[in-house]
């Protein structure tokens, strides 16, 4: 991606008191937005141009951001906010080559983030049980990433079990991921990673005691994130009034190696000599 716009990329027109609209340049498309303006008289301008349509007014015109493509892809349900992709990716542990499994893709926002974050010599399999869900995600993926060869996408019910083995991390976003766990440790490969993504307390409390009976997932953490805007406007220095608070929280754990059913000495113990409580502190 260089810095002029070409056909089918999508833009954000922004007005001078900060609204967006994103469109994408079709060839041969008339753009209407309070006035109108021919597609193919952007091809070629450098991002961050100001161009003005037929009615007078000017717009500054960008790619959309990852943040910024979110609130705007059409969608069916909910998707998963930046707020959390990031922290998601980050606590992930996702790499560029990884092997990674997606439970449940949505409108594909999360699929997008994935796919850019393995990169061309990573290797994406999504799952998903709704046909609307999957089809409205190909068309985000196609129109708002482009040719994803490294990506599958699976309609199937993921509870009936995972196809790969060996997978680096898996992703969830279901009503109940505690009810995957065992066909997830026999796809992730020891020392994976797996992130779950609910939005009650009780769904948090069912997945995370789920994990922690299971005898293939440890090192748990929970959380959730916050987003405060501040503006910053001369001596008006303040938070912003509307705040994106809770969302939903995020679930990791690490896949942990099987346990063999008896160690002769000197080999791998069946079980921790001390177990670790969740604050790092180990009871005798």
């Amino acid at each position: 991606m260089d810095s002029r716009l070409k056909p089918n990329d999508a833009v954000l027109f922004i007005d001078r008191k900060g609204r967006r609209y994103m469109k994408l340049l079709k060839p041969g498309q008339k753009l209407l937005i309070r006035g109108e303006l021919m597609s193919d008289a952007l091809f070629g301008i450098e991002e961050g141009s100001r161009i003005k349509f037929s009615s007078g007014e000017t717009f500054l015109v960008l790619r959309p951001t990852y943040a910024d493509l979110v609130p705007h892809l059409p969608r069916t349900a909910q998707v998963i906010y930046p707020k959390d992709t990031g922290p998601m990716l980050l606590w992930g542990d996702v790499f560029p080559g990884a092997t990674v499994i997606e439970g449940g893709v949505g409108a594909g926002a999360l699929t997008i983030a994935l796919l850019r974050a393995i990169g061309a010599n990573g290797r994406l399999i999504s799952y998903e049980i709704r046909d609307d869900f999957a089809n409205l995600a190909r068309r985000n993926v196609a129109a708002f990433f482009g040719d994803a060869p490294n990506w599958t996408l699976k309609l199937r019910d993921l509870y009936a079990g995972f196809d790969e083995t060996g997978a680096d991390r898996m992703f969830l976003d279901l009503p109940e991921p505690g009810r995957a766990l065992e066909i997830a440790a026999r796809a992730l490969r020891p020392g994976g990673v797996l992130v779950g993504y609910v939005p009650t307390a009780l769904q948090l409390k069912d997945t995370v005691e789920a994990l922690q009976t299971h005898p293939n997932f440890g090192q748990i953490e929970s959380f959730e994130t916050l987003l405060r805007h501040w503006q910053v406007k001369g001596l008006s220095v303040r938070p912003l009034n509307r705040m994106v608070a809770h969302s939903a929280f995020i679930i990791v754990a690490r896949r942990l190696a099987d346990i063999p059913e008896q160690a002769a000495p000197g080999e791998q113990a069946s079980q921790w000599p001390d177990r670790a409580d969740d604050d790092g502190t180990s009871e005798s």
